[in-house]
């Protein structure tokens, strides 16, 4: 089915065709295009995308949206005023033909694992699109939406922000019937300086709701009452909450060799199903998931047998062999909370536990006390060694006992030849920190190690 016709795009954008085309899907990277798609040539900061107009139909794209005809381009040109405009407009059209149910997700950990245990429990349902990969920014909110098939039955739509606004321009394109908040936790302090203003921030995800949309609200956070009564100020008229005293009530949560089982009470519903990914934190997404997927009138149990298919997404908890290491992949990001919660992963893991933990980025004036505050999860877990880099961490290492103090270095790739040279069969190691700190770097050494 073709996602856009040349006459809807120009519809859409007030746009002009330079000839009749049909596309199939969007892009802003030819790295990633595929045949049909429409290359959306957006300009950064760094990069301009017309640059790569050629190249993207050398990848057989179907079509390009430009401001501007590209030297030696020959292929059908969408040319409108502004891309991003362009693209935000595509966006606003997607979402007014479809009737789709629709949900967005936010918060300051989780989103991207919640959307993606979302994915699979709608698509048991039907036909369910939700946005690739961490696509929640100003560019990736509309691209997600604007590929949203005309058929689509469920959206998801991860919606992330660094600053007060921001969400509730994102979401004014999503417009969705539940939107979920999975957690409120210390990230991003440098812009909002206090965990109050990061709830309000990400309370503005209710102001897009429709009418009869429900929020669907963390009951285990200290920010509760407060986005509650936020939603309350947007006027949301169906508020439900999930966690362990939540109205959808994580019960338990237990190993079950790779994954976990969980069982829960989604809104009178009784479930006890199997996740194919362990942790208390992917527990509270599954029911805050589930919620959702209740709160659209879909049938529950049926979404539930999906999640068996889960398996946690790389850099955020994926596991792999390493020549008889077991590693824990938590390298794109990092906040007090999330760091905490992986390391209560591997505090559940047998054999040395051992922490690779880079910086958290975005901290603000309190880095410091939040690195060096982390020396109490690594204490509550039973953490045998920690390798620490980057110049926040430096506060974890020097509150670190010495029996507890495996290497510190300035860098990651400074760090990892120490990390490698400590390691032994039967060691469980995770890694873990913002993307900044490149962390990544372990991760790829230790996989080639087990390769």
């Amino acid at each position: 089915m073709t996602l856009w016709s040349s006459a809807e795009a120009e519809a859409a954008t007030l746009g002009k065709a330079s000839r009749p085309f049909a596309v199939n899907g969007l892009s802003i990277d030819t790295r990633t295009l595929r045949e049909g798609d429409l290359f959306v040539a957006l300009k950064g900061d760094h990069r301009d995308g017309h640059d790569f107009v050629a190249a993207a139909f050398d990848a057989k794209a179907g079509a390009a949206l430009v401001t501007h005809r590209p030297d030696d381009v020959t292929g059908p040109l969408l040319t409108v005023a502004h891309t991003q405009r362009g693209l935000e407009d595509l966006a606003r059209a997607a979402r007014a033909r479809s009737n789709a149910k629709v949900i967005a997700v936010t918060g300051s950990a989780g989103k991207t694992t919640t959307k993606e245990i979302l994915s699979l429990a709608c698509n048991a349902l039907g036909k369910t699109h939700a946005s690739a990969a961490s696509y929640n920014n100003h560019w990736g909110v509309p691209l997600s939406l604007a590929a949203l098939p005309r058929d689509a039955e469920y959206g998801v739509f991860e919606v992330g922000m660094n600053h007060f606004g921001e969400l509730r321009n994102l979401v004014g394109f999503v417009k969705p019937h539940v939107a979920l908040v999975t957690t409120i936790a210390p990230a991003h302090l440098e812009f909002f300086g206090n965990c109050e203003s990061i709830a309000d921030a990400k309370s503005e995800i209710f102001e897009g709701l429709l009418p009869g949309g429900a929020a669907l609200i963390p009951s285990d956070s200290d920010y509760a009452d407060r986005l509650t009564a936020r939603a309350r100020q947007a006027q949301v008229s169906r508020i439900v909450s999930f966690g362990t005293g939540g109205d959808a009530k994580l019960i338990s949560f237990t190993p079950d060799g790779a994954g976990m089982r969980v069982k829960a009470d989604i809104l009178g519903t009784a479930v006890d199903c199997f996740v194919g990914a362990p942790g208390g934190h992917i527990a509270q997404n599954v029911v805050g998931a589930l919620a959702a997927v209740a709160l659209l009138d879909g049938d529950v149990l049926n979404a539930v047998a999906a999640l068996k298919d889960f398996t946690a997404l790389k850099g955020r908890g994926a596991r792999f062999d390493a020549g008889g290491i077991a590693v824990i992949d938590e390298s794109y990001n990092a906040n007090p909370a999330s760091v905490a919660a992986a390391l209560a992963l591997l505090g559940a893991a047998s054999g040395r536990k051992i922490a690779v933990l880079g910086d958290m980025l975005e901290m603000g004036e309190g880095g410091i006390a939040h690195h060096a505050g982390l020396a109490v999860p690594i204490d509550d877990n039973g953490i045998d060694l920690v390798f620490a880099s980057g110049t926040q961490m430096r506060h974890l290492w020097d509150a670190l006992p010495a029996t507890r103090r495996g290497a510190y270095a300035p860098t990651a790739a400074a760090l990892l030849p120490l990390v490698l040279a400590a390691l032994a069969p039967g060691d469980t190691v995770l890694v873990k920190g913002s993307n900044g700190a490149k962390m990544s770097v372990i991760v790829e050494a230790l996989r080639k190690k087990g390769a």
